[in-house]
This record gives C-alpha cells, sequence and structure tokens, in this order.
C-alpha cells in the first residue's frame, strides 16, 4: 500500500542548546516533509542554511526549498547562521513511506541486459541528464506553486520498484500519467529548458526545465518537443505532446521532479490531479 502524506506547515524557532530562540531566529517551512517531499521555506534575507551539512541556496527575498529523497532518513538536520552571525540548528521529522513493487516479466534480454555498445550510449544520455539537473540557476519561478502538465489515468507512481524478469531495477522516481499519443503536454512551473533530446534509450522524446535553486522538471516518452535547449517557457506553455517513445509499453507521460540530484515526488508536491 502506497502511504501519501498529507501537507504539512511548521515555524521552526531555531533555539541553540537548549536556549530560548532569538525574535530573528524564524524560519517558516510549509510543504510535505516526508520521503519524496519538498518543503518551501522563508528565513530573514541573508540566512545561510545547510541541511545536514548540504549548502541550501537561499534567494533574495528569504525564499528557498528543501528537497528530501525516496529513501531520507526520519530525521534531518537543519542549520542557519543568521546576518548578525549567530547560528542555530533544528532537527526536522520526515514521514516515511512504503511503495509498491512491481514484477513484469517475459521482456527481451537486451530491453533488461543492455549489451556493451548500448551502455556506452546509455552512460552518455545519463550524463546529458545529470549535467542539466545540475545547473543552479537564480531563477525565482521555484517559489511557484506546481500545476499538473497534464491529466488522465495514473499508470505509475513514485518510489515503486519494478523487478525485470526477476531483476530488481532502480526504484520509478516520477508519475506515469497515461494520454493519448499527441495529447498536449504543458509546462508544469516557468523556466529554461536545459535538454530537449527527441531519442533517449530509455526515455524516448525527453526535456527538462530548470526553475532555479535546484528545481527542475523532467518530462519522459514524449512523441513530439516543442522547445528547444535555451528556450524560456511559461507555466501552462505547451512544451511537447504524449508519446510512447523510449523502452515502454504504451504511450504515457512520465513526469519527474530533482532538486539538484534528488528525486522528490511530483504528484506529492502538485496536490490532487484537476478533474
Amino acid at each position: 500500500m502506497r502511504r501519501i502524506w498529507p501537507a504539512a506547515a511548521l515555524l521552526l524557532a531555531l533555539g541553540s542548546r537548549g536556549l530560548p530562540a532569538r525574535a530573528d531566529d524564524a524560519i517558516a517551512i510549509s510543504g510535505v516533509l516526508s520521503q519524496g517531499g519538498l518543503a518551501r521555506g522563508e528565513a530573514p534575507p541573508g540566512t545561510a542554511l545547510a541541511l545536514d551539512s548540504r549548502p541550501v541556496r537561499v534567494a533574495p527575498d528569504g525564499r528557498f526549498i528543501l528537497g528530501f529523497g525516496r529513501d531520507a532518513p526520519a530525521k534531518v538536520t537543519l542549520s542557519a547562521t543568521f546576518p548578525d552571525g549567530h547560528s542555530t540548528t533544528q532537527e526536522i521529522t520526515l514521514g516515511q513511506r512504503e511503495y509498491d513493487v512491481q514484477r513484469i516479466n517475459g521482456l527481451p534480454p537486451l530491453m533488461v541486459t543492455p549489451d556493451s555498445t548500448l551502455m556506452v550510449r546509455i552512460k552518455a544520455e545519463l550524463a546529458k541528464v545529470h549535467g542539466a539537473r545540475a545547473i543552479d540557476s537564480d531563477q525565482l519561478a521555484f517559489e511557484t506553486p506546481l500545476e499538473w502538465p497534464v491529466t488522465g489515468p495514473i499508470s505509475g507512481v513514485y518510489g515503486s520498484q519494478r523487478i525485470l524478469n526477476g531483476e530488481p531495477r532502480a526504484p520509478h522516481l516520477g508519475v506515469d500519467i497515461a494520454a493519448p499519443t499527441g495529447t498536449p503536454i504543458k509546462a508544469d512551473a516557468a523556466g529554461t529548458v536545459t535538454l530537449a533530446e527527441h531519442d533517449l534509450y530509455f526515455t524516448g522524446g525527453t526535456v527538462i526545465i530548470d526553475h532555479g535553486y535546484g528545481l527542475s522538471s523532467i518530462y519522459q516518452h514524449m512523441s513530439r518537443l516543442d522547445v528547444t535547449v535555451g528556450q524560456h517557457v511559461e507555466q501552462g506553455e505547451t512544451v511537447g505532446a504524449i508519446g510512447a517513445t523510449g523502452r515502454v509499453t504504451g504511450a504515457h507521460l512520465h513526469w519527474g521532479m530533482n532538486w539538484y540530484d534528488v528525486a522528490i515526488d511530483p504528484q506529492l508536491i502538485a496536490g490532487p490531479m484537476p478533474k
């Protein structure tokens, strides 16, 4: 049974070593505090933050985001150094989730275990994807709530793991939405296109959009791409169309979200799909 954790909101009064918190220590955090979740926060402008020692960028208006991976621990630590130089830490408890396991048998062996020639191609394509996700721009579109890029039956969920011909594979780190080939795909938030590939081995037509401060979205298995690298898109703008390209069994959109290299759950972040 897949567990969805509800949105949470809190105000962290970051007192250090049990001392009373100062008035300027207030850091507001809202969002989903669970594995796969995305927290949106606000701190005094000029505050330096770190999540478990990982630096967290804070925008000039004091806003920031935190991403929690599929297997994030039950507790993480947010450290803050405020503009006047004093520092505090706070432990954040994250909800733990259970994930589906799917078994698919009868696949052609080459699709389960690619040969050495294909592995060269796959590694090169993965390097492109990782490079696009590593971009750390100062765009502020990350502050905007996400919108679903397409609607339809959900055929795959975040965190599930597939066992292909008896061999465990990497977890599914996005949400699959089934719809006919040619269905328009809308940008879930404004941003800049950092990857636009028509024929990746696993994901076929693939687009990545950078929303700033490490937040990016990916659209896979597209039949048509309407954008190019470097192009700015607005939220709701058509970026392409659903297809069945790459390694798939039917037409659908794989929609994924990342905070840098941390894959987060777009279904959890965007909320219920609109009717």
